[in-house]
């Protein structure tokens, strides 16, 4: 066989699709029997285009899952609650759902068996031989007793929380700002938020940490408190898990009032110090996706969506590997910073989030605030947390109803002063009365300090190919450029003129200087605003 996926969760599932779609051989080894119990009904709608991607969507459509419009918060510097909705930042994409994971996972797993993938549930993954690429061995109990080895040109281990190739290297470390504890139930016959927020996740903090209020499809709801791993722990060893949560409860009046007359009817479950990232998230012959890599703070409900997104480039990385051996390393180093890049926004806005929140006075969020002022401190950390990312909407609302740390507000409107003047000098330049475009042809451009073009791997379709790469202080990770771009940007000596520069790219690509000038004008201007470019 050409690949391994050991795990049939959201990225276990991706990946093997996509494989199979390309024509690799893939056995998917999945210990448990679905539908099985998880946590992390929340999606986001920076999913639903892998589910497209995947097919799926019509069957996530159709299973009813509940459309959420966004998120209702008990955070900030009051106490009421407050809304924000995606359709503010996601035309494309207004909402999202509020899925059951037991028949969401399922309908992925099912569709990786429709697109050709070997779905083997009940086997569970014993040990594995990390021999490289070519020699890959995984160790298998069959549900019968019996127990099997077998061989992959490639290994994707989406194996969750087990890790079982981070935990054999020994990759996993935990991520001390966030050793929180949740302890969750599903209740049913809760009371829903007023419309038009009813299919709303509610985000309430109090006294001890936060709460999630997630209504189903199905009536039922999950509720989870979110607390500092020591005080949690303490708490359920001393009252039992339901004990536990319900004085949580009683202690969250928004929570409290929507399950007044709710019943539990499962759970609770209690999750301890579940936040790490490993060091390393590919090696020679294999590739970590979704919670194998890393966890973090579900307070933007960003697992599933981690999840997907990784098991794509996981996916891309397997078939450039396979397909072009001399791009495995590099491509391997670009999945990292691909990969990790989403991690550490939403970690740092997850940061931003606890130490910004006023609403409750307490030892925790004391504590939190301290803790997550650190990653705002410095101005790279802001910019990249924020203004290098398109809007999420979770940043806008904290500057909003938060409590930034002194120049944090001041930083970010300095930043977005900075663009807006740049943008208007470009406009001004462009549309000088008498001259037109003449003013921009003459300006003489070069490259702002600390940007720079490198030849590196990029996603391009379904796998990784290489291509050239801007990358700038602002956007360490880079962002890929096309050719003619990269060449054009090459001509910028702080000598040749904007004018001169499209005559040589018309003369070097063949193209007339009249084609040219309308795109290379409108990219010059992009660059200049992002601060990639000096000269105008």
């Amino acid at each position: 066989m050409n690949v391994i996926v050991i795990g049939g969760g959201p990225a276990g599932s991706t990946a093997a699709t996509m494989l199979a779609r390309s024509g690799y051989r893939v056995v998917l080894l999945e210990r448990e029997t679905f539908p099985r119990d998880h946590i992390g009904e929340s999606l986001l709608p920076a999913s639903l285009p892998v589910l497209e991607e995947l097919g799926v969507r019509d069957a996530v459509e159709a299973a009813g899952f509940l459309k959420k419009f966004g998120a209702t918060m008990v955070w900030g510097s009051g106490k009421e609650p407050w809304s924000w909705y995606f359709r503010e930042t996601n035309q494309t994409h207004p909402h999202a759902y509020q899925v059951w994971r037991p028949t969401f996972d399922k309908i992925l797993l099912d569709n990786a068996a429709k697109n050709g993938v070997d779905v083997r549930q009940g086997h569970r993954v014993l040990d594995v031989d990390l021999g490289g690429q070519g020699a890959m061995a995984v160790e298998v109990a069959r549900p019968d007793g019996g127990r099997d080895q077998l061989r992959a040109d490639f290994i994707v281990d989406a194996s969750g929380q087990t890790g079982l190739i981070g935990r054999k290297l020994s990759l996993r470390r935990p991520d001390e700002k966030f050793m929180n504890l949740a302890c969750y139930a599903y209740f049913e016959g809760a009371q829903r938020l007023p419309a038009p927020d009813e299919t709303n996740i509610l985000v309430e903090s109090y006294e001890h940490g936060w709460f999630w209020a997630i209504p189903l499809h199905n009536g039922w709801m999950s509720v989870g408190s979110v607390t500092d791993h020591r005080y949690g722990g303490d708490g359920v060893r001393e009252l039992g898990a339901e004990a536990f949560l319900r004085q949580q409860i009683a202690t969250a009046p928004h929570v409290a009032t929507m399950l007044a007359d709710a019943t539990l009817v499962q759970g609770p479950t209690v999750l301890r110090d579940w936040s790490y990232l490993s060091d390393e998230v590919a090696g020679d012959g294999w590739v970590l996706a979704g919670d194998s890599a890393c966890f973090i703070d579900p307070l933007f409900s960003t697992g599933v969506h981690l999840a997907l997104s990784s098991g794509v480039l996981a996916a891309a990385l397997v078939k450039s590997a396979l397909e072009e051996p001399s791009i495995r390393e590099p491509a391997s180093a670009v999945y990292k910073e691909l990969y990790l890049s989403q991690y550490h926004l939403f970690r740092q806005l997850a940061g931003m989030f606890y130490a910004t929140n006023r609403s409750v006075e307490s030892y925790f969020w004391e504590a939190k605030r301290i803790l997550g002022a650190e990653d705002l401190a410095p101005r790279a950390a802001f910019i990249r947390a924020v203004a290098g990312q398109p809007p999420k909407g979770y940043e806008r609302m904290v500057l909003e109803r938060g409590d930034a740390p002194e120049g944090f507000a001041e930083g970010l409107a300095e930043l977005k002063t900075a663009r807006q003047e740049r943008a208007a000098r470009f406009d001004a330049a462009l549309g000088r009365p008498g001259r037109g475009p003449i003013a921009v042809h003459d300006a003489v451009l070069s490259l702002a300090a600390g940007v720079t073009i490198a030849r590196k791997p990029v996603l391009s379709g379904d796998r990784f190919v290489w291509g050239t790469v801007l990358s700038s202080d602002e956007r360490p990770e880079g962002s890929p450029i096309a050719p003619l771009i990269a060449t054009l940007i090459g001509l910028f000596d702080g000598k040749r003129t904007l004018g001169e520069a499209i005559i040589v790219l018309a003369e070097r690509a063949a193209m007339t200087t009249a084609a040219l000038t309308g795109p290379v004008l409108q990219a010059v201007r992009i660059l200049i605003v992002e601060g990639a470019l000096n000269g105008v």
